[in-house]
């Protein structure tokens, strides 16, 4: 049962917002683009890419969440601006977004034997689930396919439905049951935080001016917080990364939630996870049971 149930847990990561309605089901264009298997194509695109440089994981997998809880799963982030209108692409936290060049790759590639036919919703879908599951090098959850691309991105809809980095407890569950999510949800996609970097800029005022009289906030360990003020000194250089999961950053695993539950979470709104008894708890039961799955993977 462990193995089975487990996996439901970690195929939570990435199902908000990508469900998209009726349509869509497994291997959906086996028949429509029969000279070519999408999702094997994408598989060895994106597993040779990850393969040259791990941290791409990383990338590919925020790709998807900065698309998913705008518009759903709709590759309207990939819009670019027009002189006219100013895209989701152009948003603050989408500024540092990478992975475009993968999807562009994958979805020339697919042109060339099935024009016109591949989603790059679907793309982005797959790419992401891939790109973790090189690491296990096995598909770690089932990708149904079939979504349609959108045509509409607004620069001004990504602050608003995005979660914000500093966000407390309440605004995240709020923002996630705006989504028909629950807060199993939120904390279950947060463990996405278990890969990637991201930057001093972000964590800066966490560590030197918390509440505005040049402390640090109190929530986080203090060894950790003097670990990250000589990473990230001042003048702060926003340029300068830091793991977000502390020693395990390219390591699809369960480090993150021990280490939400030792005060090591990077951002305010991984601090805000422990702050609800709830959300705690699941973070706590998360940790102990995804290390099993892991380990029973490998």
């Amino acid at each position: 049962m462990i193995p089975r149930v487990l996996g439901l847990l970690l195929l939570l990561i990435l199902v908000v917002g990508c469900h998209g309605g009726g349509g869509l089901k497994m291997k959906y264009y086996e028949k429509v683009c029969d000279s070519i298997s999408v999702e094997n194509t994408v598989r060895e695109i994106v597993w040779s890419k990850v393969a040259a440089k791990p941290a791409l994981a990383a990338k590919l997998l925020r790709l998807h969440y900065h698309d998913c809880f705008v518009r759903g799963c709709d590759a309207s982030i990939l819009l670019d601006p027009t002189q006219n209108v100013t895209t989701e692409k152009a948003a603050g936290p989408n500024r540092s977004v990478t992975g475009y060049d993968v999807i562009d790759e994958i979805k020339t590639t697919l042109e060339a034997s099935c024009p016109g036919i591949v989603s790059c919703a679907d793309i982005v879908a797959l790419a992401a689930r891939d790109a973790v599951s090189y690491q296990f090098q096995r598909e770690m959850w089932p990708v149904f396919t079939g979504r349609k691309d959108g045509n509409i991105s607004v620069v001004a809809e990504v602050g608003v439905n995005l979660p914000s980095a500093s966000a407390n407890f309440t605004t995240l569950l709020t923002q996630f049951k705006a989504k028909g999510l629950d807060v199993d949800d939120l904390v279950t996609l947060s463990g996405a935080h278990t890969i990637g970097t991201s930057r001093c800029a972000l964590v800066s005022r966490r560590l030197y001016n918390f509440t505005g009289v040049g402390d640090a906030d109190p929530s986080l360990d203090p060894t950790y917080a003097q670990t990250l003020r000589e990473i990230c000194p001042i003048p702060v250089n926003a340029s300068i990364t830091l793991e977000m999961d502390p020693n395990s950053s390219l390591s699809f695993d369960s480090q993150y939630f021990e280490a939400l539950n030792q005060h090591k979470g990077l951002f305010v709104s991984d601090a805000a996870l422990i702050t609800n008894a709830k959300s705690a708890h699941i973070a706590e039961v998360l940790h102990v049971r995804l290390n099993i799955f892991i380990l029973y993977l490998i």
